[in-house]
């Protein structure tokens, strides 16, 4: 049993009756009209070749996915056949194929192969697909299977089968030789593998009948414009001398211009390697003001930095200065000399710091404190006229605690003591004398610094005024006097001290 198989989707074919009857001069006519003879495409696979093929990738991908299909089918039914004999193809001899019997084969007619070898592809004629379950052939020259035993082959893969309906008719040797010769001459020289199954041709038919449209199209575009060029040849033809002059002038026309545009490209080139050169001498200076602006931001920096602590220590010593302000506002209100110099009373006595400055009957005051009193006094009287710039005239204030003293500057320049004894006896009274008049010389330093005051600031008053030994009605003198109006001189003394100090201290 033989027969042949697509080609390209790998079916099992039936020939058609008008193949098998083919006559020599057919078969001439036929190779005639193929193209010429290449080597190359001898030496292409079948897939090469369907790759070279010049038809669009819709009908490439459409053939197969044909061929796909059927390979499935054939693949399946062959893993049925497992246990079959590998199988291989060979070429058949004349005399072999005289040998085999005849077939019946049905009657269909095929197109005229002629028809189909149009353009730089030909196919060959359409076959009728026979029963499945057959042997697939080489892709490169077509031949029929054989059931004698399998022979090894290099070139084709065994592939085993099961035939499942009946065989078909073998046709006779003479007229498979043909057939064979003839799908071999199309094979070699065209770019399709021979034969085709009739789906396949029916698919590539179409898809030449679409590019020859195509091609008929693109034709008449090429022969319209082609006229349209003669045409305008005629045209030109016809306008004569004038045309050539007309052409003349516009050939020298754009020389001339194509000269000016030269000269503006040169120019145009040159201002391009000016403003490249410029560009390159502004990047260095960008770079260098890069480089500078870092520097800047640094610097800036450290200045921002220096600034900040330069501010946290401002706002530290505007603290500082506040409290300070604010202390020294208190200070300034406070009269060291008031707590200094505390004057008071104690019932009838002045005092002085809680010194008792005077003696009534009744009480006893002890001379120490008495002593200590008027050296406290005289120590006040002092500092209120050094605080105010005044000298005293005629006396010199010596403040020495318990045993202060006041000097005289004029006239014998004596020294009286500003202190007293309650000893009786005659150094005692003399002594005691000398105490008098100390008295009295304080008294009268005290009645000057009075006016001094007044003298500066009229609305200081003074409520007993100083008369020589006698402040208000009441006299300073110890000696040959009495306790209670020597107390209240006292008192006085110590009032207008304090008045004194008021004012000296509130400017």
């Amino acid at each position: 049993m033989a027969t042949f198989v697509c080609q390209q989707c790998k079916q099992s074919l039936q020939l058609d009756p008008s193949l098998e009857d083919i006559t020599h001069s057919a078969h001439d006519m036929i190779a005639a009209s193929l193209p010429k003879y290449s080597h190359s495409d001898t030496t292409l696979s079948s897939t090469e070749k369907f790759a070279r093929l010049n038809v669009s990738p819709s009908l490439k991908s459409a053939i197969q996915q044909h061929s796909r299909t059927a390979s499935s089918s054939t693949s399946k039914t062959a893993s049925l056949g497992s246990h079959l004999p590998a199988e291989s193809f060979i070429f058949l001899q004349d005399s072999v194929v005289g040998s085999l019997p005849s077939v019946q084969t049905p009657k269909k007619s095929i197109p005229n192969p002629m028809n189909l070898a149009s353009g730089k592809r030909s196919v060959s004629a359409k076959s009728i697909a026979s029963p499945k379950g057959q042997t697939v052939s080489s892709p490169k020259s077509p031949t029929f299977a054989s059931s004698s035993p399998a022979i090894p082959s290099s070139e084709s893969q065994t592939k085993k089968v099961i035939a499942e309906p009946p065989p078909p008719p073998r046709a006779p040797p003479h007229k498979l030789s043909s057939a064979l010769r003839l799908f071999t001459l199309l094979s070699s020289r065209t770019e399709l593998d021979h034969p085709l199954c009739a789906e396949c041709t029916h698919v590539l038919l179409d898809q030449l009948q679409k590019q020859l449209e195509e091609t008929k199209k693109e034709r008449d575009g090429y022969i319209a414009f082609e006229r349209d060029i003669k045409r305008q040849k005629e045209a030109i033809a016809a306008q004569g001398s004038d045309a050539e002059e007309k052409a003349k002038k516009r050939i020298e026309q754009l020389k001339i211009e194509e000269s000016k545009a030269i000269e503006e490209l040169r120019a145009a080139e040159q201002e391009k390697n000016e403003l490249e050169a410029e560009l390159a001498d502004l990047q260095k200076e960008e770079k260098g003001l890069e480089e500078e602006e870092s520097e800047f931001w640094t610097s800036y920096s450290a200045s921002q930095l220096e600034t900040s602590n330069l501010k946290d220590t401002l706002t530290s010593l505007e603290h500082q200065y506040a409290t300070l302000s604010l202390e020294l506002s208190k200070l300034s209100r406070t009269n060291v000399h008031n707590d200094a110099f505390c004057i008071g009373h104690d019932g009838v006595f002045g005092t002085i710091n809680g010194l008792r400055l005077g003696k009534v009957p009744g009480v006893v005051v002890e001379w120490s404190e008495i002593n200590a009193a008027w050296g406290m006094t005289l120590l006040l009287l002092s500092t209120i006229a050094r605080k105010v710039g005044f000298t005293f005239e005629n006396y010199k204030l010596i403040p020495m605690g318990s045993f202060s003293k006041i000097e005289r500057t004029t006239g014998d320049k004596a020294v009286y003591e500003l202190y007293g004894s309650g000893d009786i006896h005659l150094a005692r009274i003399l002594h005691n004398r000398r105490f008098d008049m100390a008295m009295v010389a304080f008294l009268d330093c005290l009645r000057q610094l009075m006016e001094y005051a007044k003298s500066q600031d009229p609305r200081v008053e003074f409520p007993q005024q100083v008369s020589k030994d006698k402040i208000g009605e009441a006299s300073i003198k110890y000696q040959f006097g009495q306790d209670d109006s020597w107390t209240r001189a006292l008192r006085h003394v110590l009032l207008a001290l304090k008045l004194l100090l008021k004012w000296a201290t509130n400017g």
